[in-house]
C-alpha cells in the first residue's frame, strides 16, 4: 500500500483535506434549493462508501509495504472494527446535526462554531495519548486562537440572526461540534501503530476509513430516518419521494458531497502517521475556515450584517490563519 513518508507531504495532504472538509457542504446548499437535507445525506453517504473502496481497492492494494486492502480487511480482528465502525456512527450522528444547523444557520456559522469547537477538543482528544510527540506550548497557542476566533463568529452571527433561529442554530452547532470531536480518535485506535509491518488484527488507513465508512451508512437507517420523520426544518420526508423526486442530477450533487468529505477524511488518515493525528485532524478542521470564506463571500451570508460585523469577520479570519500556523508548527518544533 501506500505510505506517506515525509513530514511536508503530510501538511499538503492535510491542507487538501481542509479544503475539502471545508467544501462539501457547497453540494448540500446546491441541493437544499430543491430538496431537504434527509435525502441529500442518503447520496451523500453513498460518496463517502464509493470513495473510501476506490482508495482501498487502488493505492491501498498497491506496492510492497504494509499490507494490501482485502487481506487486511479479512485479517482484522473484532476490537479493531468495533472502534472503525463506532467511530463511523459517532461522526454520523455529529454530521446530520452539523448538516441541520448549516441549514437554518449557514455555512460561516455552523462550521466555525461547530467544526471549530470539533478541532479544540479533537486536538486534545488526539493530543492526550501521546503528548511527547508535540511541542505543547505552539499546539496550546494555535487551539486558542481558534477558539477565540469561535467565539467572534458566534457574535458577529448574533448581530444578523435573533431570537429562537439564532439560539437553535448555535445550540446545534455546539452539539455536533462536541460529538465530531470524538470520532478521529476511535479511527486512529483501530489502526496499526506501524504501517510498514501491520501489527495482526488492526487496520492500515486504507481498510479503517473504508468500515468507518460502513459505520456512517448503517447508522444512516437509525438517526437519518429520525430526521425524515422528523426534520429540524420543514415537513416529514419518505423513501418514496427519496426515488420519485430524486433527479440524476441531485443524487450525483449528493454523492459529489459525499466523495469529497471522503476524500479529506482518507488524506488526512493516511497523514496522521507522520504529522501526529492531533496535528492531522486539527489541520482538516481548519476546514472552519474554507466554509466561513465560502459563506461569507460566496453564499453572502453576512450581507445584511450591521454595522460592525466586517470588522468582526475580518479578526476571526486572522485568529482562525494564525492558529493553523502554530497548529502546523507544533510538530517536532
Amino acid at each position: 500500500m501506500f505510505i506517506v513518508n515525509s513530514y511536508s507531504l503530510a501538511v499538503l495532504l492535510c491542507v487538501i483535506t481542509m479544503l475539502c472538509w471545508g467544501s462539501w457542504a457547497n453540494t448540500q446548499k446546491l441541493a437544499s434549493k430543491e430538496w431537504s437535507f434527509p435525502l441529500f445525506y442518503w447520496d451523500y453517504t453513498l460518496g463517502v462508501i464509493i470513495l473510501s473502496l476506490i482508495f482501498g481497492l487502488t493505492l491501498g492494494s498497491s506496492g510492497d509495504n504494509g499490507e494490501s486492502f482485502i487481506p487486511n480487511l479479512l485479517n482484522a480482528a473484532p476490537k479493531a472494527i468495533l472502534f472503525a465502525l463506532l467511530g463511523g456512527v459517532i461522526f454520523n450522528i455529529a454530521n446530520l446535526l452539523l448538516v441541520a444547523a448549516i441549514e437554518i444557520a449557514g455555512m460561516a456559522i455552523a462550521f466555525p462554531i461547530g467544526i471549530g469547537l470539533a478541532l479544540v477538543l479533537g486536538v486534545f482528544n488526539n493530543y492526550l495519548p501521546n503528548p511527547e510527540d508535540y511541542n505543547s506550548l505552539y499546539l496550546f497557542l494555535g487551539v486558542g486562537l481558534v477558539t477565540l476566533a469561535i467565539i467572534i463568529n458566534a457574535l458577529a452571527y448574533k448581530k444578523v440572526s435573533q431570537g429562537s433561529k439564532s439560539t437553535k442554530g448555535i445550540v446545534l452547532s455546539l452539539i455536533a461540534g462536541l460529538l465530531m470531536s470524538f470520532f478521529y480518535r476511535f479511527v486512529a485506535d483501530s489502526m496499526s501503530t506501524d504501517l510498514i509491518n501491520i501489527t495482526p488484527g488492526t487496520f492500515t488507513p486504507y481498510s479503517a476509513v473504508f468500515v468507518f465508512s460502513i459505520g456512517i451508512f448503517i447508522s444512516n437507517f437509525l438517526f437519518n430516518f429520525y430526521f425524515m420523520k422528523k426534520p429540524i426544518s420543514g415537513g416529514p420526508v419518505t423513501f418514496r419521494m427519496y426515488f420519485k423526486q430524486g433527479t440524476p442530477k441531485l443524487h450525483i450533487v449528493g454523492i459529489l458531497g459525499g466523495i469529497i468529505w471522503s476524500l479529506g477524511m482518507m488524506l488526512s488518515i493516511m497523514a496522521g502517521d507522520i504529522a501526529g493525528y492531533a496535528i492531522s485532524y486539527g489541520l482538516g478542521q481548519g476546514a472552519t475556515l474554507v466554509a466561513a470564506i465560502w459563506g461569507v463571500f460566496v453564499w453572502k451570508e453576512f450581507k445584511d450584517a450591521p454595522k460592525g460585523t466586517s470588522r468582526l469577520l475580518a479578526i476571526m479570519f486572522v485568529s482562525f490563519v494564525i492558529g493553523l500556523v502554530f497548529i502546523i508548527l507544533a510538530n517536532g518544533a
